[in-house]
């Protein structure tokens, strides 16, 4: 796994964790504010993403939760870091979480952007959500066929400058914020771990078996005692904030819901003041 580092060597360590179809610049400007309080901010490409790669041909080019919640644990254990706060969104934030539930031990506290809970329920994600959610979520169903494959081989890069703007309809990104991101995802194995993603939460092809013991812990659904903060921006084009809390019973520690405004789906890029906030609240 390839990373950034910001701040002192000694100081707090925070790591910060990017989603899908996004990269390590989302945290460009959170990042070294953060340093600048005297974290050390470590800012990973998930796999898939950037100089993030595969050392053996043959390992399977997963994307399950799973195999993204084992990736966060080994770095930190390649790293020697014992405990961190953990911050992400989308894809990164469902890492966040799965470390978070599982070996509560590791982490400090958590900061999860968009979704809150963000580790999914496999076992039910047959059953039909409302005809407006059902809608926002067409890209998932555009990669369970072989025509979406093709897009993100000959066109990811048209394909995901648009669901920037589905996603965060507020933000006004120019060409060279989004191109900055956009260089991470032409790998060997952006296609083939995005679309294992997004066919493997709906139970349409099976896991890596090497991480069957860790499904086996998510499909209960387990609960997260870390301290968390869950931030939700307001002009989210795909996981808008519901007016209800949906996900607060999963939490049984120090738990907040903050709603950003002016922010969408990649809030910590879009409002890094918020995040970073976040994070200094559970220091």
């Amino acid at each position: 796994m390839a990373y950034r580092e910001f701040g002192p060597p000694d100081g707090p360590p925070a790591i910060l964790l990017h989603g899908f179809p996004y990269d390590v610049q989302a945290f460009d400007a959170a990042a070294r504010a953060l340093a600048a309080r005297g974290f050390r901010c470590l800012v990973p490409w998930l796999r898939g993403y950037g100089p993030t790669r595969f050392r053996a041909p043959g390992t399977m080019r997963s994307g399950q939760q799973a195999a993204l919640g084992a990736d966060l644990l080994a770095f930190m254990d390649a790293l020697g870091i014992e405990r961190a706060h953990l911050g992400g969104f989308d894809w990164g934030g469902r890492a966040a979480c799965i470390v978070a539930a599982l070996w509560p031990a590791r982490a400090a506290g958590l900061v999860s952007c968009g979704q809150g809970y963000n580790i999914q329920d496999i076992a039910n994600a047959g059953r039909p959500a409302a005809p407006e959610v059902e809608a926002r979520y067409w890209y998932q169903y555009y990669f369970h066929s072989e025509r979406g494959r093709r897009a993100l081989e000959t066109g990811r890069r048209a394909l995901c400058q648009h669901i920037w703007r589905l996603w965060s309809p507020t933000w006004a990104f120019d060409a060279a914020t989004f191109d900055a991101s956009a260089a991470a995802f032409d790998t060997p194995d952006f296609t083939e771990v995005v679309v294992h993603s997004y066919r493997h939460r709906f139970g349409l092809v099976p896991g890596d078996p090497a991480f069957d013991p860790i499904e086996a812990q998510l499909a209960a659904q387990p609960a997260i005692a870390v301290p968390t903060v869950v931030l939700l921006g307001a002009d989210d084009g795909v996981d808008p904030p519901p007016a209800t809390d949906l996900t607060r019973a999963r939490y049984t520690g120090h738990y907040e819901r903050r709603i950003v405004p002016g922010a969408g789906h990649a809030l910590p890029q879009e409002a890094p003041e918020a995040f970073v906030a976040a994070m200094l609240s559970l220091a």
